[in-house]
């Protein structure tokens, strides 16, 4: 975990000025966390969580000199093979990265919201 967060605080809270307030919440203990590592080195993090709604993926960052070489790609299908799909799955995206997640099959739901001042769509995993 302790690897994971030194990811998401230079994603972040670094780069995206995200207050560490927000980006550090109540819910780590409650999450299943994984790294993607180069040469053994973290460059990548995902999580993901049971919630009432269903199960809830979260906090995918990649390291800004690793991005665009497939390891968001790699964390997302990852995690699908790990979970209960047979639940509701579902994650808030960044406006950003909706493309990303409709490649694989996530669906916009609602209306755009902001957290931490970025806005975010609510997607959920079509079955």
């Amino acid at each position: 975990m302790d690897k994971a967060l030194a990811i998401r605080r230079v994603v972040f809270i670094e780069e995206q000025q995200v207050p560490e307030a927000i980006e550090i919440d109540e819910f780590e203990d409650d999450a299943t966390y994984i790294l993607y590592t180069i040469d053994r080195q973290p460059v990548g993090t995902a999580r993901w969580r049971s919630t009432n709604e269903g199960i809830k993926l979260e906090r995918f960052a990649v390291l800004k000199n690793h991005r665009g070489i497939g390891i968001g790609t790699a964390l997302l299908i990852f995690v699908l093979q790990q979970i209960d799909q047979n639940q509701p799955v579902y994650l808030n995206s960044q406006t950003s990265v909706i493309d990303f997640y409709l490649k694989y099959n996530f669906k916009p739901v609602g209306d755009i919201f902001y957290e931490a001042g970025i806005p975010h769509q609510k997607m959920i995993l079509a079955k």
